[in-house]
Order: structure tokens, then sequence, then C-alpha cells
């Protein structure tokens, strides 16, 4: 069997050649699109990369005469497609009130006038810092869990900071993956 083509005549095994090339043509350029997409998608969305969010509950309670219980409660939750583990995590309380006029004015001048520091740095009352083993905190895509802090202070303190931060154990200098995750609350015991 014979076809013209152009104006030129050509057998059914070499039609059957030409088909054969351009479609081999064709699915490689469709593997080669799909697979710059799919790239494209994971990095500009992060979907393989782990994503938490964070919530704090924040109750207090006086105890006897001189001293007030605290219980934050963080929730994290997965948000992400990827499971994560967390090995490490840090909670902080600082002291808001009762300050007086000459520590906000050096708070002041540390941020917007000297500008050796970017928030303001309220005294530190409780730091603390959590490690876990190897799998031994570990968020599934879609779940959430709680992790709850305590601390007793003294109760002429009235209004704090409390500061949950969580490494996450896949980040790397220079990489585009979050160093953690964290939350802030102010806490007022009035």
């Amino acid at each position: 069997t014979l076809l013209i083509v152009g104006g030129v005549l050509l057998g059914l095994a070499r039609v059957n050649d030409l088909v054969g090339i351009v479609q081999s043509v064709v699915t490689m350029a469709a593997i080669v699109v799909g697979g710059l997409f799919a790239i494209f998608k994971l990095q500009l969305f992060r979907d393989l990369q782990p994503h938490l969010t964070i919530t704090q509950e924040v109750s207090h309670r006086y105890i006897g005469d001189s001293y007030v219980h605290i219980a934050v409660t963080c929730t994290l939750n997965n948000r992400s497609k990827v499971k994560v583990e967390l090995r490490k995590g840090l909670f902080r309380v600082q002291r808001i009130l009762p300050t007086s006029d000459e520590e906000v004015e050096r708070l002041y001048a540390q941020v917007y006038v000297d500008r050796e520091q970017t928030d303001l740095q309220w005294p530190t009352l409780v730091d603390l810092s959590r490690i876990w083993e190897r799998n031994q905190l570990v968020i599934e895509p879609g779940e959430s869990h709680q992790e709850t802090w305590e601390v007793l202070l003294s109760s002429e303190v009235r209004s704090v900071l409390v500061y949950a931060y969580f490494y996450n154990p896949s980040s790397y200098p220079d990489s585009e993956v979050a160093e953690g995750w964290a939350a802030t609350t102010i806490h007022d015991m009035m």
C-alpha cells in the first residue's frame, strides 16, 4: 500500500515508522512537561514539607497566699501532607507587669532607639525545654497533639507573655524548610 504525503510517495511501513516516531516524541514531551509541573508544584506549594499550626490556651489559679499556677496547653495541628516528628521544644514565660517606668524606658530604647533588639525583651521568669526521643512525638497529617506546660510564679506577677517554640528536625541551614513553629500569648491575671 502506498501513500502520498507532501508530494512524496511513501510505503505503509514507512508511514508506521513516522507515526511511531511522532508518538514517541509526543509521549516524551508529555513526560517532561508533567515532571516539570510536578517539581514546580511541589516546590511552590511545599507539598512535601511539614507545616504545623500552633494555638495556646493559658489559664491561671492562685495557690496559697503567695503563688499563682499557670497552665499552658499548646495544640499542634499538622496541616501538611507529611508526618511531623518533633524532637525539641522551648517554653518561656516573661513578666510584663509589674514593670517600672525605668524598665519600660530601657526596653523601648533597646528596640526603637538603639535597635539592639527587634522585639521587646521582657524579663524571663521561666525558660524550659523538652526533648523527645525518636518516634516519641509524631503528628500524622490532619491530626493534632496537645502539650501542656505548668509553672508556679509569685502572685505579684500580674501579666505575662507566654512563648512556645517547636524545632523542625528536618530543617538545615540555607534550606527553605521552616526552622520551627512558634506561638505567643499574653495573659493577664487581674
